[in-house]
């Protein structure tokens, strides 16, 4: 493998936003150590408080290897890199000594359920709060903290089931269960939504004077990051997003020499893949059906014209057609793949020796710090014990409140589709004015997905997932091809602090808006760059949808059956981008608050999206274990599965699913008894998870009979009592009707001027200084803004008629 320990991207220790910020660690999951992780990247001292055994995640091998002499694995060190480690056990007085003093003086914690002192009453996130008021407490839990199913047992593989995501977007083939993301990938994107919550606060703590809890529920992490909008799109349209599962074509194709992924995620692109596979008469054919079913439809002479083709003469020519393409990275040849090796992406553990990702996102200057070694187990201990605590600066001010920690910030949001709206929309919601730019000419690409025909009046205005993550903002349109529209973005440049685009690199250079023009219209902006591949790069031009985005990360490596072709995700890789984005952007704001200077982010998706698969090349490295697609099995529990129950779903199809998995030998001693002990599952060989793990086939059998016999809510009734973890496989339209979801408010109606009210979702996590709504004003109609701004900025009302009556500006879609 071929790496750069540092590739210029980290500065000096001094440099980090974060630099004097204690954050006490009370988590054990990787939610929490990656929110810790990124905290600690920039600049936080980040000190874990292990119980006497250690965190578990020392321990943690997905592939089974062996850690010999308690040695800490691959894992842990590359996400406990730069903390301190502390011994801890709650029932020892002198040990909850050191843990109040610990707590008294730090700024933040991080909480999740588990062993040591998060398991002890006496350090519960309420209890935190009580006794140590000015923390910013940050709980992760699988639904919130409270509620009627707080408490409850879950495991990734069920919140993805809760949440709509396993069928949200149609995964996988229509004969056989539908899919999960495998790899955790739900577990890292809560951490990195704990993170964004956590500076959301502190930036609160900043105005206040005070500390707050935050609330963080991973079911809800979950809805953001594996279904798209589906409540706000059925409520608008009177229709699901997606009724039925299909397998996206290309996708993951077999070549004449291995697989390649290519997709069509616009009518363009679909048009350019028929000309590419030798059948332009297919552009001519019912335009009716959406680009999925045409795909399909023609899957079979797809198939055979990938066949007969290489993958380095697929990768050409659907680069030369704009259409997205990548190679499927897996834990083994990610670190070659030329993009990579070309931004010198991958560096070394300072600790371990083995290849790790990179940083998420860069910035200029550097902000975050070069990558340190992880502790042993309780190696600063004594330190902590013995050596005075450097003391809390004094807050200044009054405690005051601020349900809306972003409000004065002026946001120009040059985004589209879903990574970057997601990125503003938390902002907006937070209090921000975030002016969302399109045009007439090529509106935002939501606006465009809702199924709408185009004869039906207003057709523009009538998607939700438009509606969904654009609500609180303003909205423009400019034709920035134009001089006069190019002025007018110089204008918006210099009146915003934050600017936010997800083109590609050479659109934003093509109107003369790079970095230094900014600097030049705004010495003190925060301008944060989207591109899929980064800003540099043989790939920085390639267009980057999420899938091809999961594809070149290892998202897509990691889903599927393992006798077939692994499947896209098709959702993670935009909202992932987008909350790494938001992380780099309140660093960097705090990097203005302190230095009074801008800050360029790069923010490229598919760097946010090989940290949340960083499991799969540490493995290859450290042990020599490649990660594959199991399915919807999985390594921490057995059996896990999706089972098929009785009856009808709401489409009149036999497709009813309840998903399963069982971590422990308790649980599945109380399955046993649930299903009334039968023989089979008396063999002693069963107790343990390793003896079921290698009998799941027989296990399945044996579940998929008594499953099939019992309606869905009968069979999570009785599970979930027993406490094991346990979900129906729920269609994503259907989010709303989650009690635990209407208890914390997770959806708010929101009236429309064109649509009916629809329900909207907000952020997933509460914040005990609010704000107690979220959705102030419905996405704008398009160019609804037009004069207002443009009167802010400065120009006549006859200078904005003469905009007008040139199509610079308009409310009207000009195809």
């Amino acid at each position: 493998m071929t790496v750069n320990r540092t590739a210029g991207r980290y500065g000096p220790p001094e440099s980090s936003p974060l630099t004097g910020y204690v954050v006490v660690d009370l988590s054990s999951g990787i939610a929490g150590a990656y929110c810790a992780k990124l905290l600690a990247d920039a600049g936080a001292r980040v000190v874990a408080a292990e119980p006497p055994e250690g965190n578990p995640l020392r321990g943690r091998s997905v592939s089974g290897a062996i850690l010999e002499n308690g040695a800490d694995g691959a894992l842990f060190q590359f996400l406990a890199g730069g903390a301190h480690s502390v011994v801890a056990d709650p029932a020892v007085a002198a040990d909850r000594e050191l843990l109040d003093r610990l707590l008294t003086n730090a700024d933040a914690v991080v909480w999740s359920p588990g062993p040591g002192a998060a398991g002890d009453p006496g350090y519960s996130p309420a209890a935190l709060r009580e006794r140590h008021p000015h923390l910013v407490v940050t709980a992760i839990t699988p639904f919130g903290l409270d509620g009627p199913w707080t408490g409850r047992p879950a495991t990734e593989f069920t919140l993805q089931a809760w949440s709509g995501g396993i069928v949200g977007l149609g995964r996988g083939a229509p004969d056989r269960a539908p899919l999960y993301i495998g790899g955790d990938a739900g577990e890292w994107f809560a951490g990195a939504y704990a993170a964004a919550a956590l500076l959301t606060a502190r930036q609160r703590a900043l105005t206040t004077a005070t500390g707050e809890l935050v609330d963080l529920s991973m079911l809800e992490t979950q809805i953001l990051g594996l279904s798209y909008y589906p409540v706000s799109f059925y409520e608008t349209v009177n229709r699901p997003f997606r009724t039925r599962r299909r397998l996206s074509r290309p996708g993951v194709a077999t070549a004449a020499d291995g697989l390649i992924a290519v997709g069509c995620g616009t009518a363009q692109q679909w048009f350019d893949l028929c000309v590419m596979v030798g059948h332009p008469e297919w552009i001519e054919e019912d335009p009716t059906p959406a680009i999925t079913e045409r795909t399909n439809e023609k899957a079979a002479e797809i198939a055979e014209w990938f066949a007969a083709h290489k993958v380095d003469e697929i990768r050409e020519l659907a680069t030369a057609f704009r259409i997205p393409n990548s190679p499927v990275a897996d834990g083994a040849n990610v670190t070659e793949f030329d993009q990579h090796l070309a931004r010198d992406f991958f560096t070394v553990n300072p600790r371990g020796g083995f290849v790790q990702p990179g940083p998420p996102f860069r910035t200029l200057p550097a902000l975050l710090r070069e990558p340190t070694p992880a502790p042993r187990l309780g190696e600063h201990t004594e330190h902590y014990r013995s050596a005075g605590f450097p003391g809390r600066p004094a807050r200044t001010g009054i405690a005051t409140s601020n349900p809306l920690p972003f409000r004065g910030l002026r946001v120009l949001d040059m985004t589209t589709f879903w990574a970057g709206p997601s990125c503003t929309h938390f902002l907006a919601m937070q209090g921000a004015e975030v002016i969302h730019v399109e045009s007439a000419q090529r509106p935002d690409g939501t606006r465009l997905i809702a199924g709408v025909p185009i004869d039906e009046d207003r057709w523009w205005e009538k998607s939700g997932i438009f509606t969904g993550l654009n609500t609180g903002k303003r909205g423009i349109t400019v034709d920035f091809r134009t001089a006069a529209g190019r002025e007018i973005l110089r204008r918006l440049v210099a009146s915003c602090e934050v600017i936010v685009e997800n083109y590609t690199p050479r659109v934003i250079e093509q109107i003369g808006l790079d970095w230094e023009t900014v600097r030049r219209l705004r010495p003190d902006a925060v301008m944060v760059r989207m591109p899929g591949f980064g800003i540099d790069g043989p790939w920085r031009d390639n267009p980057a949808f999420a899938y091809v985005i999961e594809d070149a990360s290892g998202l897509t490596a990691r889903t599927g059956y393992p006798d077939q072709n692994p499947v896209e995700p098709y959702s993670l890789g935009d909202p992932n981008a987008g909350v790494h984005a938001l992380i780099a952007l309140l660093l960097a704001l705090e990097h203005r608050r302190r230095t009074g200077a801008g800050v360029l982010v790069e923010a490229a998706m598919v760097d946010a999206a090989l940290n949340i698969t960083a499991e799969q090349v540490i493995e290859y490295s450290a042990y020599g274990a490649l990660l594959e697609r199991t399915g919807n099995r999985g390594p921490h529990a057995a059996p896990q599965n999706l089972y098929r129950a009785a009856g009808l779903d709401e489409f009149g199809r036999p497709d009813n699913w309840v998903a399963l998995a069982v971590t422990t030998d308790e649980q599945w001693a109380a399955l046993v008894e649930i299903l009334e002990q039968p023989v089979w599952a008396a063999d002693p060989g069963l107790r343990t998870v390793a003896g079921r793990r290698k009998r799941h086939d027989e296990i399945d059998v044996h579940l998929a009979s008594w499953f099939a016999d019992r309606e869905v809510g009968e069979i999570v009734s009785r599970l979930w009592a027993a406490g094991i973890p346990v979900a129906e496989v729920l269609q994503p339209h259907r989010q709303g009707e989650i009690p635990q979801l209407h208890h914390r408010n997770f959806f708010e109606a929101v009236p429309h001027p064109v649509n009916p009210s629809a329900r909207h979702s907000t952020v997933p996590a509460r914040f005990s200084a609010g704000p107690g709504s979220y959705h102030r004003s419905p996405a704008p109609l398009l160019g609804q803004d037009n004069h207002a701004v443009l009167t802010e900025l400065g120009y006549s009302a006859d200078e904005i008629s003469v905009l007008e009556r040139a199509e610079v500006v308009g409310g009207t879609p000009r195809f």
